[in-house]
């Protein structure tokens, strides 16, 4: 997780994230100081019930006001792989630091190879990390749905490098009364390792939408279906993690909690502890979540 120093509106962002919004005149410090409180509040509730965290603080040398969500522009892989994306906005592409891999080897992690896509960008070409792609990884899917930031081609590329096998759809939201992509599949949908929560009227194509759900039940996890309300509330955003004592805990922000009927908690309840924090800021101006916060370390211990 990175905690951040210059966190704000990215105008760069606002263009295709439609959950953004414009800082309205409130000052960029303001802003920051918020968010580093709910990110340390965050941070502190995640290790209290045993969740190993690795913060890593950004630094004022470039400007990256979207730090916070690191989950976009890097993913590690059980093989000790690690890799990196191409990203939309420029000032993000800032965010990538060769320095984060140096402290997870110090902290014990193995690194074994790094899979580089980030030349994409010079052709225009995105594909957002585990914001674009949403991971099935114990059965081997990939999941994306396909927008300004998740490039087909480049996803499929993905998968064959990484043997996955590819999910590909579209997933919109209403902007305005138009429908629009959703910029990351990680806002319509969560996989954890028994249930999947999923947004399928997103998915406007009726062929797609069967064709999810039927990939999703096939590998044996409980539908837990939310609105696009609830999406635009961030609870498509959430993560399942895993606790010291192997406890799964699926954690979301406290909007997202709020947003969900006592049956879906119920569900959800049926398979793991439920962790909600107040991320009301970030979710504000960053147009991300609890998700988005984080990017799972699956790396082998050296």
């Amino acid at each position: 997780m990175i905690r951040p120093v210059a966190f704000r509106t990215n105008e760069q962002t606002l263009e295709n994230n439609f959950y953004q919004k414009a800082s309205d005149g409130v000052l960029p410090a303001t802003i920051n100081a918020k968010a580093q409180e709910q990110f340390d509040a965050f941070v502190e509730k995640l290790r209290s019930v045993g969740v190993n965290i690795v913060v890593v603080n950004d630094n004022l040398e470039t400007d990256t006001p979207d730090s916070i969500f690191p989950n976009n522009w890097i993913s590690f892989h059980e093989s000790g792989d690690v890799v990196l994306y191409p990203m939309f906005a420029e000032n993000r592409r800032l965010e990538r630091r060769e320095d984060i891999l140096d402290i997870l080897e110090e902290q014990g992690f193995q690194i074994n190879d790094i899979m580089d896509y980030t030349s994409a960008e010079e052709d225009n070409i995105f594909l957002e990390g585990t914001g674009s792609i949403v991971l099935d990884r114990e059965n081997e899917k990939a999941y994306c749905a396909l927008s300004p930031r998740a490039d087909e081609e480049l996803f499929i590329e993905f998968c064959e490098d990484f043997e996955y096998n590819p999910i590909i759809f579209e997933a919109f939201q209403t902007v305005n009364g138009e429908r629009k992509h959703i910029y990351h599949t990680n806002v319509m949908m969560c996989i954890a390792e028994t249930f999947a929560i999923i947004c399928a009227d997103c998915i406007d194509d009726k062929a797609e939408r069967k064709m999810v759900l039927s990939s999703l039940k096939e590998s044996g996890k409980e539908l837990i279906l939310i609105t696009e309300n609830q999406v635009n509330a961030f609870a498509g955003n959430m993560l399942q993690v895993r606790a010291a004592n192997d406890e799964r805990i699926l954690v979301m922000s406290e909007s997202a909690y709020n947003s969900l009927t006592k049956d879906q908690i119920t569900k959800i309840e049926k398979h793991c502890k439920v962790l909600y924090t107040n991320l009301e800021v970030i979710e504000a101006y960053g147009g991300g979540s609890a998700r988005c916060m984080m990017t799972e370390i699956f790396l082998p211990r050296a």
